[in-house]
């Protein structure tokens, strides 16, 4: 019982629709021991030769008004009982989507995609069933059975109720223990359907690798291993849940023989009719429900006990990052100061940045570089608070970051990372997302300063063009300037581009930074590159190297110190003049 204490909460609050729903199932729990009464009735009339026309259409007339209000009454309590389950399944999806947006980086790393995707759907539906079949399992078979029992003992015979109710607590026994082990399987069944889950999805979105290394049979081969896992965890599951009917129908057998038995003994001695031992039996029949709905509300139970309990523990991980009390509800503006003493990801000693400090003016542009795994992209991981452990400080206008509301930070920050991910969507509306009212010349705008309109114009439906999952369709450097122009289209304070130039020509780099520099005087843009022909232009240039600052400056000054940046630079312009040469 304890998954219905812990959605006590719910309970509460849908009690008017619970608690009506719960009345009617009562009262059709009532209604229906009326017609085994009336056909034991009917049989001691043939008996006595008592039974006329209009008594026999009489207690007809009766039951088929039986019928009918119970007809009416399971259709309402229904409605209302399965309804709020709805509402939970419902309810619980939307604080799982909303608790998935407000993890940070670190939760993502920790939990795979199937697996999430499987709390959202098995797991509810488990919880769901809980809600409504197991309500209602649980109020009809406890009331129906003590209706039953109390109408047997009280109008027909106690004697015969005891005896034929002694096998009962044999079932009550085996059915808790079966209702132990079917938790515990079910919970490695759930575990292996998201380990499914997310290995159909992970094959899925890398199908073009797996083609281009010729890997599909080895994935198929790990699929079906995967498949036959979820397979034979659930066939555990089976085998003990199909020891319930069985069980029941044993006890059920039982109990009828010793009420057939006795009954048969209670009618020669006088002690009952035999109209009453048939309205005993056929009141014994309407048993075998509680019973088979006893142990399939275990089935239930446990099932929603375990999805239960893997959504809770889920949505009980704290955020990692979160607005202060006292956080600022405005955007920041001003200039730019980093000064991280150390900074370690998840609990890693190696420290990832060290001894940074710098500091730039608002509109001026900051080129990084270094190599991989320099750095580059924690740093701006930190600026923007996905990673919010660290030792330092960073403050824009003079406060730290930490003292403005994240969705503030944020909106004051267009971001263009690594990874350009794009909607199943229009280009249009992938332009748009940050913004869906933008008008039409605001779009075409933002991607005419990216260098991406004509490209569009050469699609057969244009700016309607669906670009497909994670856009599909479009080359890399396509997908890059649409997500340049996605965040241009915010006319963001602050612009950065996590090596969001890679993938697109010398010309067209230089085709954007002109017009980034045109389009956005004033406003401060953050540059992280390999090529280092996208960040000459900057204020100042940081070289990173094991986290660390290497050497800082403009181009010219970099240009004049032996070092990493001016091997680079020299290094890069004789791979574009051998290319060039080439071409």
């Amino acid at each position: 019982m304890k998954v219905f204490i812990d959605l006590m909460w719910f309970f509460k609050q849908e009690k008017k629709s619970y608690l009506l729903g719960i009345c009617l199932l009562l009262m059709v729990s009532l209604l229906q021991l009326l017609p085994p009464k009336i056909i034991g009735l009917i049989v001691d009339h043939i008996k006595e030769q008592t039974l006329t026309r209009t008594i026999l259409f009489q207690w007809i007339a009766l039951i088929m008004i039986v019928g009918l209000l119970m007809y009416l009454l399971r259709y309402v309590w229904r409605n209302l009982i399965f309804g709020s389950a709805v509402k939970l399944s419902k309810l619980l999806r939307n604080r799982l989507f909303d608790h998935f947006t407000k993890m940070s980086q670190s939760f993502y790393q920790r939990r795979r995609t199937g697996d999430l995707m499987a709390h959202a759907t098995n797991d509810l539906q488990a919880i769901q069933q809980t809600a409504g079949m197991g309500v209602l399992t649980l109020v009809d078979s406890l009331s129906t059975g003590c209706f039953v029992i109390l109408t047997m003992a009280t109008t027909i015979s106690w004697k015969l109720t005891i005896i034929s109710l002694f096998p009962m607590p044999i079932m009550a026994i085996l059915t808790s223990w079966y209702g132990k082990r079917l938790h515990k399987h079910f919970h490695k069944a759930q575990e292996a359907f998201s380990t499914l889950n997310d290995k159909t999805q992970e094959s899925i979105m890398g199908i073009k690798v797996l083609k281009t290394f010729g890997q599909e049979k080895e994935d198929i081969i790990d699929f079906q291993r995967h498949s036959e896992d979820v397979v034979k965890k659930n066939i555990a599951v089976a085998k003990i849940d199909s020891l319930f009917d069985p069980t029941i129908s044993i006890i059920v057998a039982a109990s009828l023989f010793l009420s057939i038995s006795f009954g048969a003994k209670f009618v020669l001695e006088g002690e009952l009719t035999i109209g009453e031992l048939i309205s005993f039996n056929t009141y014994l029949g309407l048993l075998i429900w509680p019973m088979l709905a006893f142990g399939w509300l275990f089935n239930i139970m446990e099932r929603g006990r375990a999805s239960l309990d893997r959504v809770t523990t889920l949505l009980e991980e704290n955020e990692d990052i979160k607005d202060t009390e006292d956080a600022l509800d405005q955007r920041p503006i001003g200039p730019i100061e980093f000064n991280i003493k150390s900074c370690s990801l998840s609990d890693d000693s190696v420290k990832v940045l060290r001894d940074i400090q710098f500091s730039i003016h608002k509109g001026d542009t900051l080129g990084i570089v270094g190599k991989t795994g320099s750095g580059k992209t924690t740093l701006l991981k930190l600026f923007i608070r996905e990673i919010d452990e660290y030792n330092g400080n960073i403050n824009i206008g003079g406060l730290s970051i930490k003292q403005y509301k994240i969705n503030k930070l944020r909106e004051a920050i267009g971001y263009v990372p690594q990874d350009h991910f794009l909607f199943s969507a229009t280009i249009a509306e992938n332009i748009a997302f940050a913004n869906p009212l933008a008008t039409k010349e605001e779009i075409v705008s933002a991607a005419k300063i990216a260098n991406i309109h004509d490209d569009i114009l050469s699609f057969p439906e244009q700016y309607e063009t669906v670009v497909g999952e994670r856009g599909v369709s479009l080359s890399g450097g396509q997908k890059q300037r649409i997500s340049i122009a996605r965040a241009l289209l915010l006319n963001p304070e602050i612009l950065i581009l996590d090596d969001s130039l890679s993938a697109v020509d010398a010309k067209t780099e230089e085709a954007i930074l002109s017009s980034l520099k045109k389009n956005r005087y004033g406003k401060t843009t953050l540059i992280t590159s390999h090529r280092l022909s996208a960040i000459q232009h900057a204020n100042l240039i940081i070289v990173l190297e094991k986290g660390r600052i290497l050497q800082s400056g403009t181009h010219e000054e970099l240009m004049q110190e032996e070092g990493w940046y001016q091997e680079m630079y020299h290094h890069q312009q004789l791979e574009d003049l051998v290319e060039n040469v080439g071409d």
